[in-house]
């Protein structure tokens, strides 16, 4: 017999760890959304000339963010989806570290925080580079929040690669649930995705040691 105290105030059975997660996608996605919409019909009803001026470019400014947000949650979410489900097509090649590296860098969003590497110009891998660049993508993000610089260091370690990122918070690459903090630049769900994405190069992603600790076939 079940223990009633396993059901909801309202008797309503636990919700599951993916129903779960699945309410907290729902209510990140929801919220820019909201504002992207109000803030779309505020700019349709204000006459041409206040469009364009201050009011206007505020706005603007308010759903151009919000749109932003949803574009990394949906990219994050879908892509984790697809790797869940096995649709996406891995194509792996030798790929210079450093060159993906520099390319996530140039699309980080908080350009002002420098990135100190320790990197053999060298070091190849063996990646889908739309993956790997993803994996970057959401550490060098997950990593700048309320730092003077981010250390990136990679080397041969055996039949692997290791790729450390400062800047770990314990729990972050969890899938986040109905309760989870709220994260503003629409960045919650790039953890999540990226520990999928390592799995699928054939890898693996872990805090260890307050740093992210990338793993991934060499080259």
């Amino acid at each position: 017999m079940s223990d009633p105290t396993d059901t909801g105030p309202n008797g309503e059975p636990p919700a599951t760890p993916r129903a779960s997660h699945l309410g907290y996608v729902a209510h990140e996605i929801r919220n820019p959304l909201s504002t992207a919409l109000w803030t779309a019909e505020l700019l349709a009803r204000l006459p041409p000339e206040e469009r364009g001026g201050a009011r206007g470019e505020r706005l603007a400014g308010m759903c151009m963010r919000s749109v932003a947000r949803l574009r990394l949650l949906f990219e994050d979410h879908f892509l984790s989806e697809r790797l869940d489900a096995g649709g996406y097509p891995v194509r792996p090649e030798p790929l210079l570290l450093a060159e993906v590296l520099d390319d996530a860098v140039a699309r980080k969003p908080t350009a002002a925080i420098p990135i100190e590497r320790a990197i053999d110009d060298g070091l190849r891998v063996m990646a889908d580079r739309a993956i790997l660049g993803r994996v970057l993508d959401a550490l060098l993000a997950a990593s700048a929040v309320e730092v003077a610089a981010v250390a990136v260091a990679a080397s041969r370690q055996g039949a692997r690669v290791e790729v450390r990122v400062s800047g770990a918070a314990p729990g972050s690459l969890t899938d986040p649930g109905k309760g989870a903090p709220s994260e503003q630049r629409g960045r919650s769900l790039a953890l999540p995705m990226a520990r999928r994405a390592a799995a699928a190069l054939g890898g693996s992603l872990e805090v260890v040691g307050g740093a992210y600790l990338l793993s991934i076939p060499p080259a």
